[in-house]
């Protein structure tokens, strides 16, 4: 259930605040009062797009909060499983908007806009002003079954797509592979001369790094012997560091007995001689080993080049040639093996079509035993809405092929009248008529997902009088189980109010605010008056407005005294 909303620097709105309440909650005014603006800032705290011209002149943002208070057990687990967790039993939306950027957050944690929308989805649905246009579109009456049927259909239809994508991948390896079968001698004969080139070399992982460094080592050759001769020469003979050296440690042992001090100056020099003395031999054992062969050289740079020819061509390393020379062979002997590789397709496509068959039977069977159903529902909730000799119906057709939604195709078909028959709902319907008929089915809808909390902005378009008064009804009834927030321009509807609030436009200080307030019983009636008389309210028309009033709360009262008695049955 919506507790409260608080929006600041929104279009009209300065700063409102508005705590909701159970039951049928109205909201009228004149128009252009900003209405809409109600709807429209519930619509960005709860992730739909954002229009610029949303934020309030000069402000440096907007603010949306909605607080809902989560009592279904239903609704919790399914906010668990999306990590969110309320808090003292509320779930608190939230959305800031600036001039570049916006920021959602549920519960002070940022979120993104598809989590928002996933949550909500959960909490609140909202039939916009023109919504009941999309059941002129034959395809929303297909999606309109599949959420009624969607306890026993959703893991269906989510094996459906997986089988009908499994069998489009097979159906575009077949054409690939009959589009591949007429290359197939060329395409092999330079399959087979790669695989012998790339098998030849004889690759050796890790032999390009020995290879690269043995080449720098016999390229630079030169410099290397010239600056080892040269360390050797320092190290190493007569006036080198070997020799003096030497003389020092001579010199200091010779006069070590006088002072023990010197002694220990003795030792750390004989290690350095002896450092020195292991050094010099072991570079005079390189200086003899290390001579350039140019034929050695020759060799090893002619494989490097080959390896490096190899490694550009096929993916950068030895590695990725080695995994292409796999490839290809596998590749080689699909296309050696062509028919026995076509009949393996075929086999694998047949099969995949007849579990693809299988399971579009099964969703069909489904929905054409839920249609019967909803028929049924939306029937009786259309004669309480004054369709008085309504027929309802849904029929099936079959599509040619597949498709990820299987094979059915569905409308709705009504006639209005006795004696005329079905006819597609979008060739025959009015715009009044759609609008209740997407009233019932929202209703239904309501009721099958347990979804507490329906938003309706003005769905009374195209309707009046009795018809109207039947609306009023329906919607007092459905706020009997549901939280119903309605934007309304019919005293009869908003005569029925549990909560009635109204949103004016006022100047202040110079400057358009619109504002919004709950009215208490008188006036209530008042704002009633406004809506019955237009520009002169009279006596007449508040006594009219007063005798509404109380014909509401008749209803209101036997309502509640049926439900009552279904209860205690």
């Amino acid at each position: 259930m919506l507790i409260g909303l608080h929006v600041k620097n929104l279009a009209l709105m300065e700063e409102a605040e508005v705590t909701f309440g159970k039951g049928l909650n109205i909201l009228s005014g004149e128009t252009g009062a900003g209405k809409s603006i109600i709807i429209g800032s519930i619509n960005l705290a709860l992730g739909e797009k954002i229009p610029k011209e949303m934020l309030r002149e000069q402000a440096e943002y907007a603010l949306v909060e909605l607080t809902f208070r989560v009592d279904s057990q239903s609704q919790l687990e399914r906010l668990r499983e999306m990590d969110i967790f309320p808090e003292n039993g509320e779930v608190i939306m939230s959305r800031k908007i600036t001039a570049s950027r916006s920021v959602g957050k549920i519960n002070s944690e940022t979120v993104s806009v598809a989590c928002m929308k996933k949550a909500a989805s959960l909490l609140i649905d909202i039939h916009g002003q023109h919504e009941h246009q999309s059941l002129l579109h034959k395809k929303k009456h297909l999606e309109i079954l599949d959420e009624y049927a969607q306890h026993q259909i959703k893991e269906k239809k989510e094996y459906l797509k997986q089988c009908y994508q499994a069998y489009q991948k097979l159906q575009e390896e077949q054409a690939q592979a009959l589009k591949e079968g007429r290359g197939r001698e060329r395409e092999m004969s330079f399959l087979e001369y790669e695989i012998q080139e790339i098998a030849e070399a004889e690759l050796v992982p890790g032999e390009d790094e020995e290879l690269e460094a043995t080449y720098r080592r016999m390229a630079n050759s030169h410099k290397i012997m010239e600056a080892a001769g040269l360390a050797y020469g320092l190290t190493g003979g007569d006036g080198s560091a070997t020799d003096q050296v030497g003389r020092a440690l001579r010199e200091l042992q010779a006069v070590a007995h006088y002072d023990s001090r010197l002694e220990e100056y003795c030792s750390q020099l004989e290690e350095v001689d002896n450092l020195l003395n292991d050094f010099n031999r072991e570079l005079s054992g390189y200086l003899s080993d290390e001579e350039f062969d140019e034929e050695t050289f020759f060799e090893v740079e002619k494989r490097l080049d080959q390896v490096n020819r190899l490694k550009d061509k096929f993916g950068g390393s030895i590695a990725s040639v080695l995994q292409a020379k796999e490839e290809k062979e596998l590749r080689y002997s699909r296309l050696k093996d062509y028919e026995s590789y076509l009949a393996q397709l075929e086999s694998q496509a047949a099969q995949a079509e007849a579990e693809l068959r299988k399971v579009s039977e099964e969703v069909s069977k489904i929905r054409q035993e839920h249609a019967s159903r909803l028929v049924q529902e939306i029937t009786s909730s259309l004669e309480d809405l004054n369709f008085l000799d309504v027929a309802f119906s849904m029929d099936f057709q079959r599509v040619a092929g597949y498709s990820a939604n299987g094979i059915d195709e569905a409308e709705f078909l009504i006639s209005t009248n006795p004696g005329e028959p079905l006819k597609p709902l979008g060739k025959i319907a009015s715009g009044g008529e759609l609008s209740r008929i997407m009233l019932a089915i929202k209703t239904i809808l309501a009721e099958n997902d347990q979804i507490e909390t329906l938003i309706f902005d003005e769905i009374d378009a195209g309707i009046s009088g009795r018809t109207a008064q039947m609306v009023a009804e329906k919607m007092n009834a459905l706020g009997r189980s549901h939280q119903i927030i309605c934007i309304t321009h019919l005293p009869q509807i908003a005569a029925m109010a549990d909560s009635h609030f109204l949103i004016r436009k006022n100047v202040v200080n110079q400057a358009t605010v619109s504002s919004i307030r709950l009215l208490a019983k008188e006036e209530s009636i008042a704002e009633l008056g406004r809506m019955l008389g237009g520009v002169k309210i009279t006596d007449t028309v508040m006594e009219s407005a007063r005798e509404m009033k109380e014909l509401a709360y008749s209803v209101k009262r036997e309502t509640a005294y049926f439900k009552l008695e279904k209860n205690k049955k």
